[in-house]
């Protein structure tokens, strides 16, 4: 791999946690274990991830609790779970949930591995073909270029203006969480980079008050939600 990529690993088998890790890591993945599911949405909270693979049966906090709420977060990260149970309804609930896959112990490091390759090469050729351009009401948003235009009128975003409004395209209609975008964005959700967000989301209005069927909105206690017409996705 060019770039190594990051995978959540949540178990409450200490031996079984740290033999996944150091065999992940063997094949060239970096690996964060977490020994239960607080720990485990903490750990996503402050980090990048490009996969998590969780059990179902965790302490503080189950897995399927932690991935309804990382899903809450980030529609795309691809969630795998592991559990020893073999209940059709435990599978059916964490597809529901939107896990990508589901391994029931005991299994092979080298089939859980194989489910990983597998997902991420198809979230890879996914990404490929993501918008770069986005439809805002009557704007046109070109992420590539920073460039936010309507009618003849075009305006050069900051790059942090454009990273955010970008989250909000990415999240269109539905709440964008205001601790994941001040970790993707700022890295730290300190109190600075709280009200720096606050300051660009006030700019990002401002830019966009041209067209009164777009607005963006503060969810109470959660974040920001990008209103467009429905008709325009």
């Amino acid at each position: 791999m060019e770039e190594k990529m990051n995978i959540l690993l949540c178990e409450d088998d200490e031996n079984l946690g740290m033999l996944l890790r150091e065999y992940l890591q063997a094949k060239g993945y970096n690996a964060e274990l977490c020994p239960d599911g607080e720990a485990g949405y903490n750990a996503f909270v402050a980090g990048k991830f490009d996969i998590c693979v969780l059990d179902v049966m965790m302490p503080k906090k189950d897995g399927l609790t932690l991935a309804q709420e990382i899903r809450a977060m980030n529609q795309e990260t691809p969630i795998v779970f592991l559990t020893a149970k073999n209940l059709k309804e435990d599978i059916l609930e964490g597809f529901k949930i939107g896990a990508d896959d589901y391994i029931t112990k005991p299994f092979s490091m080298e089939e859980l591995t194989f489910r990983i390759e597998a997902i991420l090469r198809r979230v890879r050729g996914k990404k490929n073909h993501e918008l770069s351009v986005y439809s805002i009401g009557k704007f046109t948003f070109d992420t590539k270029k920073q460039i936010l235009s309507i009618d003849d009128d075009s305006t050069k975003l900051t790059t942090k203006e454009s990273e955010l409004l970008a989250l909000l395209c990415a999240h269109n209609n539905d709440i964008l969480q205001r601790d994941y975008a001040l970790k993707a964005i700022w890295v730290d959700d300190n109190y600075f980079n709280a009200r720096s967000m606050d300051v660009y989301i006030t700019k990002l209005r401002k830019h966009l008050k041209r067209d009164p069927s777009v607005e963006i909105i503060n969810i109470h206690g959660k974040g920001y939600k990008l209103v467009t017409p429905e008709t325009e996705g």
